[in-house]
């Protein structure tokens, strides 16, 4: 052979090229999700926008563990993630105060924390990822004060009030009709779920002979009060309005005439996916990221909705 040499290092050239995939190989990584509950179809949505965004990244293991409404068993289940030693984790807390300490434990043994849709308190924890309910529920009181011409009498359905949703989508509502001639005349924690709602709206429906609008602060509270008006045959004389717009929920209650409007509350299910891959590449991220939200009515609901301003 003329030139060995050549031969030889060609050799070792293609057992390098040869070699890299199994040395180079892309590191695995484990995230630990913890839900507060399954039993609202918007935290549903959220665990599905996750696992699609995941999915599509084959070196991401997701646990999925849910709370149940259980503020002690999501704590535990934060600290089973930390004994597990999962590379980051994502949670959607039931209350801020409950899920404060199992959180700052996780951060402090240098876990990443991404905290989606209600906050804890304090900072320990790497990002938050939500919507601005305090904009949203002020959105929301100045389109009714509009839709009802400055007045008229209002039901309003909360949130769970010790969660930090509940409170931003009130205190925003108050701001959003403050000057106008619009009335709370009941109020009640509905905890987020139908059938609470629904109960509730009956309750004000025997005390309160005219309501104009029902404000509820999710879409499922919305539709349950529409059901407890529709059996008491007063449905048509009263609006109703919701938020979290999912396509199958509050956009399909806005296209069936049940609703005037849902307001957008995204999951960020997506983007919490996207930035725990930027965590994990060890890249930093914003500690606040405020998602953008729509408002869905009759009129813009074939068009994609509209944008609510900052």
């Amino acid at each position: 052979m003329r030139h060995p040499h050549r031969f030889i290092l060609l050799t070792v050239l293609l057992a390098t090229i040869i070699a890299l995939p199994a040395s180079g190989q892309q590191r695995r990584w484990t995230i630990g999700m913890s839900q507060c509950n399954l039993g609202e179809p918007w935290r549903v949505q959220m665990n599905a926008d996750i696992k699609k965004a995941a999915d599509a990244h084959p070196e991401l293991t997701v646990i999925f563990k849910d709370a149940q409404n259980d503020n002690l068993r999501q704590g535990a289940h934060v600290d089973e993630f930390v004994r597990a030693g999962v590379d980051l984790i994502i949670i959607s807390p039931k209350e801020a105060a409950p899920l404060t300490p199992p959180v700052r434990a996780a951060f402090k043994k240098g876990i990443p924390v991404i905290v989606l849709d209600r906050r804890v308190l304090g900072n320990d924890y790497t990002c938050f990822i939500g919507a601005d309910n305090k904009r949203i529920g002020r959105a929301a009181g100045a389109w009714i004060a509009k839709l009802l011409g400055g007045k008229g009498t209002i039901v309003e359905l909360k949130g769970l009030m010790t969660s930090t949703p509940g409170q931003d989508r009130n205190a925003g509502f108050r701001e959003g009709i403050k000057g106008s001639g619009l009335q709370i005349i009941f109020e009640a924690d509905m905890k987020w779920l139908e059938p609470n709602a629904r109960r509730e709206m009956e309750s004000a429906l025997a005390r309160f002979p005219a309501i104009d609008l029902v404000y509820a602060h999710n879409d499922p509270g919305a539709h349950g009060a529409y059901l407890a008006a529709r059996a008491a045959g007063r449905e048509k004389s009263m609006k109703f309005v919701g938020i979290d717009a999912l396509p199958h929920e509050g956009q399909m209650y806005v296209k069936q005439g049940l609703l005037a409007a849902s307001f957008e509350y995204p999951t960020g299910g997506r983007e919490a996916i996207e930035n725990a891959l930027l965590i994990l590449a060890g890249t930093a991220v914003p500690r606040e990221i405020t998602l953008r939200s729509r408002v869905f009515t009759k009129d813009n609901l074939a068009t994609g909705g509209e944008w609510l301003s900052n």
